[in-house]
């Protein structure tokens, strides 16, 4: 017979309350709160450098799209070099991790982290180890989705 099936024992009953009276109750609504502000502020600033592209280099509203996200890239992967993204994660928690700038963050401490062992062992091998699933994932989509519209406008005639 397992012990995975039989009971407690009392010192094991006695020890789990003993947990749970010291276990730290986490703010869960605080955090909440937090997430989404500070991601909210990096929504806000995206949305002032498309207007700075939209209105100082006469980009379109359709074009202004792709530098914006590459300079979202850019300013997290220079805060993260200077260790503010650091920070800034650390206080708003999954509000800094799931917009883009969490995608250059995750590239740029790679780098960091191993680029005692050279550029190409170090560096250039591990900057990809996280982000490269993001990139196939996403370039394999859009390969899928392609394929997909091309073979309805063929059938279709649309």
């Amino acid at each position: 017979m397992s012990k995975k099936n039989s009971q407690p024992t009392p010192e094991q009953k006695e020890y789990q309350q003993f947990e749970q009276q010291r276990e730290l109750k986490r703010p869960v609504w605080k955090n909440c709160l937090i997430a989404f502000l500070v991601g909210g502020i990096f929504c806000i600033v995206g949305q002032a450098i498309q207007l700075c592209y939209i209105h100082f280099l006469n980009f379109t509203e359709v074009t202004a799209g792709n530098p914006t996200v590459a300079t979202m890239i850019f300013l997290s992967m220079l805060l993260t070099g200077f260790g503010v993204y650091d920070r800034i994660a650390q206080f708003g928690g999954a509000g800094s991790a799931v917009p883009v700038t969490g995608f250059g963050n995750a590239v740029i401490s790679a780098c960091i982290e191993h680029r005692t062992e050279g550029f190409v062992l170090g560096v250039g091998s591990n900057m990809f180890k996280l982000a490269g699933s993001v990139i196939l994932f996403g370039v394999f989509s859009a390969f899928v989705v392609a394929l997909i519209k091309t073979v309805i406008m063929q059938i279709g005639g649309f």
